[in-house]
């Protein structure tokens, strides 16, 4: 009698499907990439709350330094990638303060200071920085008088007027006069353009009078004496009711000593 038992042979070997070879680095790139993009989230926001942080205390001890006669918010933005690297490093690339609403001695104007160079210990000087100013005509008589004027300063286009006092031919002559301002450093030159006498009937043209105001070259208004000690003016723009000014200072530190200070023209 035949033994008809059906013996059941191991199947061979089989290959690996495409699919399958695909996905085992699938796997292993996802077991890998997956833990790195964490880390990567985690430090930018750990980077995100600290730069942060460390934008309202710079804006606090700034506000904090700020002379009695001057208020105002400061904001701060500390530019560059990170803030936890440029910390490390001891120094900052840039950090950039915007005081819109600032009111120095009651007249209200904008400022904005971009600063390169700046160390993580404040104790330590700011390598340079590059402040603009914009003030309006009113907020300027405010703070600033020039020499010899007998009235307030008037924003034009381009151009600043103001009167005076001159003595001509022996005798005491009011006038008027239009002059360009021009940025040198402490100072800012008032070179004058046009000028008329103050009459009963009027403005009057004189040549002799604006021969007499630029005899002896441009005229210099101290403008180191409202600046902290060693800002200097570098430009300034003057359009009608607004003037611009844009001021720079190196190697200096940011403390309530600095902000304090007056400076003195040569």
């Amino acid at each position: 009698m035949s033994d008809n038992t059906t013996q059941v042979l191991p199947a061979p070997d089989q290959p690996d499907q495409p699919g399958r070879r695909r996905r085992r680095p699938l796997r292993l790139l996802l077991a890998i990439g997956i833990p790195v993009v964490v880390v990567v989230v985690l430090l930018v926001v750990v980077d995100t709350a600290v730069r942060a942080y460390a934008e309202q205390r710079v804006s606090a001890e700034i506000e904090k330094k700020l002379p009695a006669d001057i208020q105002g918010e400061v904001t701060t933005h500390i530019g560059g990638f990170s803030v936890l690297q440029q910390y490390l490093s001891g120094s900052f690339q840039s950090v950039e303060l915007d005081a819109p609403k600032l009111v120095v001695k009651g007249a209200p104007l904008s400022a904005k200071v971009i600063a390169t160079g700046v160390p993580a210990d404040f104790s330590k000087p700011i390598a340079d920085a590059t402040g603009t100013l914009s003030i309006s005509q009113d907020s300027l008589n405010k703070l600033v008088q020039i020499p010899g004027a007998t009235g307030g300063i008037t924003l034009n286009d381009g151009t600043v007027g103001y009167d005076g006092t001159l003595d001509l031919l022996g005798l005491p002559v009011g006038y008027t006069v239009t002059a360009t301002p021009k940025a040198a450093g402490d100072q800012v030159l008032l070179q004058p353009e046009k000028a008329s006498l103050k009459t009963g009937a009027g403005n009057v043209n004189l040549d002799r009078l604006l021969q007499a105001l630029t005899s002896q070259g441009p005229f210099p208004v101290c403008a180191a004496q409202y600046l902290p000690d060693g800002v200097q003016v570098a430009d300034i723009a003057v359009t009608p009711g607004r003037a611009t000014v844009r001021l720079t200072a190196s190697d200096f530190v940011l403390d309530e000593k600095f902000m304090n200070s007056k400076g003195r023209c040569s």
